[in-house]
């Protein structure tokens, strides 16, 4: 089960290239984002572009973008479960592994891109692992608009309470927009049988 709410850009305002002020489940905390539709065309990423889906990354209707600041930020603080086969525990014995995912990419040759990194933190707020993906370059991209998938898994350290997910699109060129995107971002926690 996704622990993010609204990893997908599927809730809220949007479909247009207009920034929103608020994403539902996020805080941004600089910028200003768009979450734009794949129907929108004009050079922006279209159902016909690589992305998301099928599979369990479905793609839907809509995608985050940077919208026209030079670096826009968006942050989930996801509290970790407290029982159960993944709760404290669990992750205290070193038995619960996490994964990161998400798709990010961009327009074209451009090197405007998007980063997804989580944060470990235990009970009082002190990081204590990290995991970085992205940003997608061009070449990577293929010099062409595309998301791409990036992923990440390992153990949960033990003492782990929370989880900071952070989403930053930054412009690297000249333009107005910021193009890059992402979609489908998920943070996952599962039950392994011995020490992670």
């Amino acid at each position: 089960m996704n622990l993010l709410v609204n990893g997908d850009a599927e809730r809220g305002p949007g479909g247009g290239v207009e920034p929103v002020t608020d994403v539902q489940g996020w805080v941004v905390r600089e910028g200003a984002p768009a979450l734009i539709g794949y129907d929108v065309g004009n050079g922006y990423p279209t159902p016909a572009d690589p992305g998301p889906g099928p599979g369990p990354a479905q793609r839907g209707s809509r995608f985050f973008s940077g919208g026209n600041s030079p670096r826009t930020a968006l942050v989930q603080d996801v509290p970790l479960p407290v029982a159960g086969r993944v709760g404290r525990g669990a992750v205290d014995a070193g038995r619960v592994r996490y994964a990161v995912s998400g798709w990010l990419g961009g327009y074209a040759t451009q090197e405007d891109g998007a980063r997804l990194s989580v944060e470990f933190r235990d009970g009082r707020g002190t990081p204590v692992a990290l995991s970085v993906l992205g940003p997608v370059t061009a070449a990577e991209r293929g010099g062409r608009t595309a998301l791409v998938e990036r992923t990440a898994e390992a153990a949960v350290p033990p003492g782990a309470r929370s989880a900071r997910v952070l989403l930053v699109f930054t412009r690297t060129g000249s333009g107005v927009s910021n193009d890059g995107y992402a979609d489908a971002i998920s943070l996952t926690l599962t039950a392994s049988k011995g020490r992670a």
